[in-house]
């Protein structure tokens, strides 16, 4: 036996293995889904900004750094009842030189590229109450909760026959 399968980490899939090892919560994989290209024009050339997503009490809050673009460049959506899509057009302006002559000497800031991320909302997620904001930045999207279910328990009379 080798030593990874000795320690235990494989008892699982290699999904949980993979966020054992990196030490990420468990509530993170509530939103997994398939990031890689499935060979579509929509995901050529299309990039994929890391994300931290904080599980609170009230709400799902995703941040993505999206630097340079500006709030009319992203666009947020639901697709199939629980899918939250973020995806962007990638492109930011470059400044012109006040002057007629002007040349940059220098372009080492890469312009955005188009980006697109999937996220699968769990059951408790709200897709009707979602907001998102650029600032600084910075994209926050906010997926608030449903309350949970009542409890549907019923006390049954024991009878005596």
């Amino acid at each position: 036996m080798s030593l990874i399968a000795d320690s235990g980490v494989f008892n699982g899939d290699i999904a949980a293995a993979v966020s054992h090892l990196l030490n990420f919560p468990e509530s993170i994989d509530k939103f997994a889904f398939p990031s890689r290209s499935n060979g579509t024009n929509e995901t050529k050339g299309v990039s994929s900004i890391p994300v931290d997503i904080l599980d609170t009490p009230k709400e799902y809050i995703f941040y993505m750094d999206v630097p340079g673009l500006s709030k009319s460049d992203i666009q947020v959506t639901v697709e199939d009842e629980n899918t939250l899509v973020i995806r962007s057009n990638g492109k930011r302006k470059r400044e012109d030189g006040e002057e007629e002559g002007c040349k940059y000497m220098r372009l080492e800031r890469r312009p955005p590229q188009k980006m697109l991320r999937k996220f699968r909302l769990p059951e408790n997620a709200n897709v009707s109450a979602i907001t998102a904001k650029c600032e600084n930045g910075v994209l926050t999207v906010e997926v608030e909760k449903l309350p949970p279910p009542p409890n549907k328990s019923k006390t049954v009379q024991v009878t005596i026959a």
